[in-house]
């Protein structure tokens, strides 16, 4: 039987540490799955829907974008998935009666954790202007609301349309076309603030955005270098690729501030050894200071170049351009400013010389420790130009891996979920719709703040997603979003964005991964694209959460009926009563979708094109794979200052909390915490326990303040700090973000540590 959700917040004054884990998975992820699913769901339902995840005939987990093999496992999730399946099929409620009882100041005053432990939303409610709780309204209510407030707006342009990962590729299509048939571009979506920065870096350097592998390629790979990433708790399946890479004859190599139990060893709980010692996965661990990752690739191109017979000249040759000026900037890498950007012996990374050397197919993977710093999108370039020195990029086992975080985040995009979207995706839309999509660029995450903070965007309209949680500068965020005429979540829980509203606010309550979506011509099912570009169908199974909810594309395309009118040249109606004629016309605007109902009728799904993958085709500006030669950057630390990273806990899956401990990391019962390595907290007298406020130092001047973490001594990169976001967001600034891809820079931030009241 399922447990009732939590009263009142816990208290998270005293988190308790022990020893980090040096292992991942195993019989303890086992344990915590079964029992957050059990507390959420029952006995019987986590049996029913934890046997669907991830299998050809169920549902896409909600969690992450990792891939499915083709042979699945009958139990094919992980420790996290399980936790956000749990937190989607709960048996637990959130209906009008629990919004009597709070108004939104409460609701504001609450953690994360605990709004999210109360349950699915039943109905749809809304705040009227002046009022202080949400009220019971009727859907048809909900889209006059909507449409009021964007037929008052002086332009389309005054609206924000924002998007989460976990839109499926149908309502996604929908929801751009509908804002371009308004007339706006202003389409900011969860991209960008994580990977915006790797297709900013891929696009011009490849000319396709997204990563260049397959699933296949890692199990042929002779070296996988895994760069700013922790696939043990965020993409946890990953290991499972990597362990059966290992087993083929990869070695891997671990580039990261942190040591991460998941790279250490893993304990697959699917087989008999990983119940016991498990197999270890990192050969070389680099423990990297935070943003020197351009200056190792830099210095490892450098030193390919001078070992003769390293460069695949042929390749070069034929299928690059640039190499010579790329060539010249490599030459010139200094040891000792390799050295002071990394925190690096020379001996590590000449050992790391050596493995590449040996390896004819390489594979980099990384994640948000590369593409969250000022100068991610040249660091994501020199990656590029490491793999293009020997060929590494259109060979099987190699190539770019960039692992996106949600499950469906690179499908929204590839569905036109972007607010620069391409003049030739333009020509396509106006041509199969009709009408004319506007052509000027719209907002990303951070214009979008600064639009409503500033007064020139008054209505702010989210399909899913924790927008306040996840975006930088919380403070600032947080006015900007109140500054709003109206602000509208279509969500399945609650979050925080739901008590930090414009004037006028409306919650509307959606169908989730595992539910059945029943329209009028029958059941439907959607589709997702996960890391690497595969798409296949996603089919609930569970009955909705309560009948008063609609699917996305339902609501959508109810809201387009309602604020574009008769005038829409759009089958509005006819796409909500059967999704297949939605991917009918997706098959028609998007390249590599035709024939879309057939061939995703294949349980297995179907894999995109990709030029550089599929032929060594390389769509960019001049025809080849393009060398760059940007100066080397790394942060800068001022004396007596550290560099903190933010990022998730073990029981956390992005801004979604599951629970308060941390376990590979030793950290229980509390989320306020600072790691901090034990040499740096000595030079600054902090004592293991004591209390700090972690203050943020950028050049506006502006004191950002987040008070009362407690110290943890923790085998971090010297210099280098980390505590977990959302708590720590508010000392990233809305201005410091990453050059050409505007993404949040949170994984650099300067602080000083101050002693906390709390101590």
């Amino acid at each position: 039987m399922a447990s009732k959700p939590p009263k009142g917040d816990p208290v998270q004054d005293a988190p308790k540490v022990a020893e980090p884990k040096h292992s991942a998975a195993g019989l303890t992820a086992i344990g915590h799955s079964l029992r957050m699913a059990h507390q959420q769901m029952g006995v019987k339902r986590t049996a029913l829907t934890l046997l669907s995840v991830n299998q050809k005939n169920g549902f896409d987990c909600p969690g992450c974008a990792w891939p499915d093999p083709e042979h699945r496992h009958t139990a094919e999730f992980c420790e996290n998935g399980a936790k956000a399946v749990a937190e989607e099929a709960t048996l637990r409620r959130v209906t009008p009666e629990f919004f009597a009882e709070h108004t939104v100041a409460d609701l504001a005053g609450r953690s994360g954790y605990w709004l999210g432990q109360q349950g699915r939303l039943t109905h749809p409610v809304y705040l009227p202007e002046g009022g202080d709780r949400y009220e019971p309204v009727t859907w048809e209510r909900a889209f006059d609301i909507v449409a009021e407030e964007i037929g008052a707006l002086g332009s389309p342009d005054e609206a924000v349309f924002y998007t989460s990962g976990r839109t499926s590729n149908e309502a996604a299509f929908l929801y751009q076309l509908f804002a371009r048939e308004l007339g706006t571009n202003n389409l900011p979506d969860c991209s960008n603030m994580c990977h915006e920065s790797s297709g900013s870096a891929l696009s011009e350097t490849i000319g396709v955005g997204k990563g260049s592998v397959l699933l296949e390629d890692l199990y042929r790979s002779d070296l996988i270098i895994v760069a700013g990433q922790n696939p043990g708790t965020n993409h946890p399946r990953m290991l499972s690729a990597l362990e059966k890479a290992k087993a083929n004859g990869a070695r891997i190599i671990s580039v990261n501030p942190l040591p991460e139990a998941g790279l250490e060893r893993f304990k697959n709980p699917q087989t008999p050894k990983g119940l016991t010692t498990g197999a270890a996965l990192t050969d070389l661990f680099l423990q990297i200071r935070l943003g020197g990752d351009q200056a190792l690739f830099r210095i490892l191109n450098k030193l390919i170049l001078d070992t003769p017979g390293a460069v695949d000249e042929d390749f070069v040759r034929e299928y690059t351009h640039g190499y010579e000026e790329f060539a010249e900037a490599a030459r010139a890498a200094d040891w000792d400013a390799t050295l002071t950007a990394t925190g690096l012996t020379r001996e590590d990374i000449e050992k790391c010389l050596r493995m590449v050397l040996a390896s004819k197919r390489v594979i980099v993977c990384w994640a948000m420790g590369l593409t969250q710093h000022k100068h991610s999108v040249p660091m994501i370039r020199e990656i590029v130009n490491f793999l293009l020195l020997r060929g590494n990029i259109g060979r099987p086992g190699a190539g770019v891996c960039p692992v996106r975080g949600h499950s469906n985040v690179q499908g929204d995009r590839t569905m036109g979920i972007f607010e620069r979207p391409s003049e030739e995706f333009l020509d396509a839309l106006e041509k199969e719709f009709g009408f004319s999509p506007p052509r000027e660029h719209g907002y990303d995450v951070v214009r979008a703040i600064r639009a409503l903070r500033d007064g020139r965007a008054k209505v702010f309209f989210a399909m899913g997603g924790n927008f306040v949680s996840a975006s930088p500068d919380t403070e600032v965020t947080e006015a900007a979003m109140r500054r709003a005429r109206l602000t509208v979540h279509v969500s399945t829980k609650l979050n925080r964005s739901h008590a930090v509203t414009g004037a006028r606010a409306l919650i509307l309550p959606t169908l989730g991964r595992t539910e059945r979506d029943l329209q009028g011509s029958g059941e439907q099912f959607v589709t997702v694209e996960d890391s690497m570009g595969m798409v296949h169908a996603s089919r609930g199974r569970l009955e909705p959460a309560s009948g008063q909810l609609l699917s996305e594309p339902a609501i959508v395309c109810r809201l387009a009926r309602r604020v574009l009118g008769s005038g829409s040249k759009v089958p509005w109606e006819e796409f909500e009563k059967d999704y297949a004629t939605i991917r009918d016309r997706i098959a028609r605007v998007i390249p590599g979708f035709e024939d879309f109902n057939a061939r995703v009728a294949n349980p297995s799904g179907f894999t995109l094109p990709h030029a550089p993958r599929d032929e060594r085709r390389f769509p960019t500006a001049t025809g080849k794979a393009n060398f760059t030669a940007a100066p080397v950057e790394y942060p800068e630390l001022p004396k007596g200052r550290l560099l903190l990273q933010t990022l998730r806990s073990h029981d956390q899956y992005n801004t979604t909390i599951y629970g308060l401990d941390d376990r590979y990391r030793g950290i229980t019962n509390g989320r306020r915490v600072v790691l901090v390595n034990p040499e740096d907290a000595r030079e600054l007298r902090l004592a293991d326990g004591s209390y700090v406020d972690l203050v943020g130092e950028w050049k506006d001047g502006v004191e950002r303040r987040a008070p009362g973490f407690r110290v943890v001594h923790y085998p971090t990169a010297r210099g280098c700090a980390a505590a977990y976001y959302p708590e720590t967001n508010v000392l990233v600034p809305l201005d410091a973000t990453a050059d050409t891809s505007n993404t949040p820079a949170s994984k650099s931030v300067v602080v000083r540590l101050e002693q906390s009241t709390t101590d």
